[in-house]
């Protein structure tokens, strides 16, 4: 496959919490016209398919965990998805939670079903489902906010899910980490410390962050972040006067167990949705949701 004609797209990011570079990440729509097994095996077997993922892109997230686009959103989406954010905000503030330096509503869907077009996006689907290596399912939705803040910098590492050993990237859930606004060494941020598949994963935080260090997440509002909830990661509170806003969707793999009970799945759309792949997409019903949908009289549940 040919791509020595693509220019590359620079991303900045920040290197041991400290310095930033600048990794070359190029465009997407490279054409697969063949994918065998022995050469790229995250790729279905297809022929004549455009491809988001570079090999370039498998390789990076191969070794680091994560990846960063900012060319799969318009600026029209970016700005209607913005407008859906703040209408949130004003017209459903009960649902609004505070987690630690954090405001988020986690029943997106409920209280605005438009933010399926977030979680379904076409292109950010094919990027997710070319890492996870076949159809995903829903896990989960969290619209967040971090406002103005003048204290000291605050960091919370954890992992939001084992490894699992059996996916060639040891990976059970991803998630997909989208700015809203733009993200710099002067607003708060996202932090990851970056593990290869050849690593052994060490469960003390401090070991990981001291051989793998951790890198700050910065881009431009419509920055794209996938990653493997199993890395060791944390939002970075920073001294601001910025508010940041961000949309995260985890998605799982279709017949494995559930994310969590966090956020409700409308019957609209994993019962009455006209398109079975919608239905089949949502339908990894969480216990939280099987509960209201028992007290509501919504019947249909396995």
């Amino acid at each position: 496959m040919d791509s020595g004609s693509l220019s590359g797209l620079k991303v900045s990011i920040g290197l041991d919490c400290r310095s930033e570079v600048a990794y070359d990440i190029r465009p997407a729509g490279l054409l697969a016209w063949t994918c065998p097994a022995e050469k790229f095996p995250l790729h279905a077997q297809a022929t004549f398919q455009m491809t988001i993922l570079t090999e370039d892109n498998l390789d990076f997230f191969r070794h680091k965990g994560y990846l960063v686009r900012t060319d799969l959103l318009s600026p029209r989406e970016i700005g209607e998805f913005v407008s859906l954010f703040d209408a949130d905000r004003k017209k459903a503030p009960l649902r609004w939670m505070r987690r630690g330096t954090q405001d988020g509503n986690y029943d997106a869907l409920v209280t605005t079903p438009e933010f399926d077009a977030v979680v379904r996006h076409p292109r950010i689907m094919q990027a997710v489902e070319e890492l996870m290596g076949g159809p995903v399912c829903f896990g989960e939705i969290g619209i967040r906010s971090m406002g103005p803040y003048d204290g000291e910098v605050k960091q919370h590492w954890h992992r939001d899910r084992p490894h699992w050993g059996a996916h060639p990237l040891r990976m059970d859930y991803i998630q997909l980490m989208l700015y809203l606004t733009d993200v710099d060494q002067t607003t708060h941020c996202f932090s990851i410390s970056p593990e290869s598949i050849d690593d052994p994963v060490l469960d003390d935080n401090a070991k990981q962050l001291q051989r793998s260090g951790c890198i700050h997440i910065h881009g431009a509002a419509g920055t794209v972040c996938l990653f493997n909830v199993a890395l060791l990661h944390t939002a970075t509170t920073r001294p601001t006067r910025n508010e940041r806003k961000t949309v995260q969707v985890y998605y799982g793999h279709r017949g494995r167990p559930y994310l969590a009970n966090d956020s409700l799945i409308p019957p609209s759309f994993w019962k009455y949705h006209l398109d079975p792949e919608v239905r089949s997409f949502y339908g990894n019903l969480n216990e939280i949701t099987r509960i209201y949908m028992r007290a509501f009289g919504v019947d249909g549940l396995a």
